[in-house]
């Protein structure tokens, strides 16, 4: 079995027995063994967008969301749709999101929604297709599911209990997974060994210090300290 991946819920939905919640929170319970799925449940505490607040101390609802994102190896939404739209709570989860530029933010993340209206949602998703690929998101169009749903196909518990849809939502988690090939907690990249000239002026390579993000300038035997060599 492969190394457990991270996958955050976000409900785009505020009401207490949203179906679009219901079916992230079964999700949540039916997840693969690999999937760790985490539900998000901070929308509504999340205040107005405004940019003048998000400084370098913005408030703590949003460092908390922006915290769970970057722990995410992928996001799975479940958005409904209202006057043609997206619902305004969600859209302002959205901008909130914008304004992160640390590593391990939406820029680059595998994302994907489910759609649990019977009816559709196709402008809600069109606008969050438009708004996901403005944050740099990578959307996974395989784990993307129509999957409707009425307050009928809930139980006393608000969760869904038909075994096709929730075989489908394992399956989209699968999908969604399989897209996050490195989990947030692994470096991405290798260290590569630094290369310097000897006094001899042939090429060797230090066993001891590696750098991360670039090597180290290559010096001339001889020449003055600080001159980059001509490579």
């Amino acid at each position: 079995m492969g190394e457990s991946r991270r996958i955050l819920l976000i409900s785009g939905s505020l009401r207490q027995r949203s179906t679009n919640t219901a079916a992230l929170r079964t999700a949540r319970l039916v997840a693969p063994r690999q999937v760790a799925a985490v539900l998000y449940e901070g929308t509504a505490r999340l205040p107005h967008f405004n940019p003048d607040d998000d400084t370098g101390s913005p408030p703590a609802p949003v460092l908390a969301l922006r915290a769970q994102i970057r722990s995410a190896d992928a996001v799975l939404f479940s958005v409904p749709e209202y006057a043609g739209a997206l619902p305004g709570s969600f859209k302002n989860l959205l901008d909130w999101a914008v304004g992160d530029d640390q590593p391990a933010s939406l820029d680059g993340k595998p994302v994907a929604w489910v759609n649990v209206a019977p009816r559709g949602a196709v402008h809600a998703h069109d606008s969050l297709r438009r708004v996901l690929r403005y944050l740099g998101a990578r959307v996974v169009e395989p784990a993307c599911a129509d999957l409707p749903l009425a307050q009928t196909d809930l139980d006393a518990e608000g969760l869904v209990q038909a075994a096709h849809i929730r075989a489908r939502l394992a399956a989209v988690l699968e999908q969604l997974s399989g897209a996050a090939p490195v989990p947030a907690w692994l470096p991405s990249r290798t260290p590569r060994p630094v290369r310097f000239l000897s006094p001899l002026g042939q090429r060797r390579t230090s066993r001891r210090r590696t750098r991360e993000a670039r090597p180290w300038p290559v010096y001339r035997a001889g020449g003055r300290r600080g001159t980059p060599a001509r490579r």
